[in-house]
């Protein structure tokens, strides 16, 4: 059994979600202080690839980054590299269509975030970085970490946009999920389904990472609510 699938998914997923965790804490952050309509029309746009077919994201992507299109064009150029068609493609499919995940559950983390706690810090003259880092984001982790498991759990199930900007090519582009429909494509029921075997058992892993940091985070909301009480 050849075991590139997995080792390319999982690096693809990995890379991918390192991408979207910061700029999902950075749009949510930021986003957040906008004015309404403004934030409005933004989180349309950067949602939308939750709610689209990922057929159309990857098309979208194509469109973008081919190599007969203005960037991929470019790119090809300069750098004599092609955006599309090799297993670093499948990094931009991914963290495109996992992006929504980070961006949505971090700006539910920051906007349940007691601002009280902010402004006190600033009163006692602390920099705004450090009340980010220091006390922000500690206090919304539980809600960031939960959409940073989601957001890998997207990438690396990630098939529609994959297929249609990376391929599959053995040892070179294919993924789990790509994998899978080329193996059942070609008949080969058996090793197809050892394949959804592995691919359930890491999502039914990282379910199980998303449960356990939903209950962290419902047990530490009580303990403050019972430590308020006693006060």
């Amino acid at each position: 059994m050849d075991w590139y699938p997995l080792y390319n998914s999982l690096r693809i997923a990995l890379i991918s979600s390192v991408i979207v965790f910061f700029t999902g804490i950075f749009a949510a952050y930021y986003i957040a202080k906008l004015h309404p309509v403004v934030k409005g029309i933004l989180d349309v746009v950067l949602t939308l690839p939750l709610v689209l077919p990922p057929t159309v994201v990857g098309y979208f992507l194509l469109v973008v980054l081919g190599p007969r299109r203005p960037v991929g064009a470019w790119v090809l150029e300069v750098f004599h590299t092609r955006l599309v068609m090799t297993w670093y493609s499948g990094i931009f499919a991914a963290a495109v269509v996992a992006f929504p995940l980070m961006y949505r559950t971090a700006r539910g983390a920051f906007e349940s975030f007691d601002e009280t706690l902010a402004y006190s810090g600033q009163t006692l003259g602390l920099s705004n970085t450090y009340i980010f880092w220091k006390i922000r984001m500690p206090a919304c982790r539980q809600g960031i970490m939960a959409g940073a498991v989601l957001a890998f759990a997207r990438a690396l199930g990630e098939y529609g946009a994959t297929s249609m900007i990376a391929g599959y090519t053995p040892g070179k582009t294919a993924t789990i999920s790509t994998t899978v429909y080329q193996l059942w494509r070609t008949d080969n029921d058996a090793l197809a389904f050892r394949w959804v075997v592995v691919n359930v058992v890491i999502s039914a892993i990282v379910l199980l990472i998303v449960n356990l940091l939903e209950k962290r985070e419902r047990a530490s909301g009580k303990s403050v609510v019972h430590l308020s009480g006693r006060n």
